[in-house]
């Protein structure tokens, strides 16, 4: 098992090794979205999610929408992790001509199931996604994961009020909850506590988690894949934002701040050393 958690683990030192280097040479933002989720990332492509990366569109696949698309660079870095494409492709992320657009796009890119950048869309079609599984009676799962700052979002509350009414168990939410949006922390933005208790009280069930902790993403994974009891499950991962990186993390200021120069080198250096 600890060899297991030990390649997890270099896959999300890899893929944060990747973003720094894709947000480096881009000049492209959202290097701390995406590294609070470079755990939940490893561990969903490290067997958790139902894929085959020589078939994507096979039929009973589960479905994973990054809602929060703005953190793409992570996708489509663990996508070529994994053997979906080409790592080299990677270099031109956000240069222009570039499939690899800034927000996560499916277009050519295979692995990729929704386009998304605005917020509020990736749940509502998640759950459509869920509910055709339903009536097609196909065992597969979907699996969105949301930020907390996009839990502003008048769509999202729809789609989780609409879930449970139709028993949608085989929907999976995870939360990046990692306090911090764009240009502030979230609760001085909009408050959306007491979170959990708002996604107990649509009908959910609801796991808080260490969203670092990679023992906990996989169990709070499987029993929710596990659970059938009519109702879909909400993972609330506590994150820290530019999780990896000493000096990005808990700091809004890498929201939109790219990587350059001493920066650069002294954060490779720190992730480097992460690698077992």
């Amino acid at each position: 098992m600890r060899s297991d958690i030990n390649k997890v683990q270099n896959l999300a030192t890899r893929i944060r090794l990747d973003v720094l280097k894709m947000t480096n040479l881009g000049t492209s933002s959202h290097i701390g979205s995406v590294f609070s989720i470079a755990d939940i990332l490893a561990c969903l492509y490290s067997g958790l999610l139902k894929i085959n990366t020589k078939n994507p569109i096979k039929k009973n696949r589960d479905r994973f929408i990054l809602s929060k698309g703005h953190a793409g660079a992570g996708v489509y870095s663990v996508l070529a992790q994994v053997g979906f494409f080409d790592k080299d492709i990677l270099k031109s992320h956000y240069q222009n001509g570039s499939k690899l657009s800034g927000h996560i796009s499916h277009k050519a890119i295979p692995g990729v199931e929704f386009s998304t950048g605005s917020l509020g869309h990736g749940l509502p079609v998640g759950l459509g996604m869920a509910l055709a599984a339903k009536i097609d009676n196909r065992k597969n799962n979907v699996v969105v994961l949301l930020s907390d700052g996009e839990c502003d979002e008048g769509s999202n509350w729809e789609a989780i009020l609409f879930a449970p009414h139709h028993k949608l168990d085989n929907l999976i939410v995870i939360i990046d909850y990692n306090k911090l949006q764009s240009l502030d922390y979230v609760e001085n933005t909009l408050n959306i506590e007491p979170f959990e208790e708002k996604w107990k009280s649509f009908g959910w069930n609801v796991n808080s988690i260490n969203g670092h902790n990679l023992e906990e993403i996989i169990n709070s994974f499987n029993s929710a894949v596990n659970k059938k009891d009519g109702k879909p499950t909400c993972i609330i991962a506590n994150t820290i934002k530019g999780k990896g990186v000493s000096f990005m993390e808990d700091r809004v200021l890498w929201h939109y701040r790219a990587p350059k120069g001493e920066e650069y080198e002294k954060a490779r250096k720190e992730l480097i050393k992460q690698l077992i």
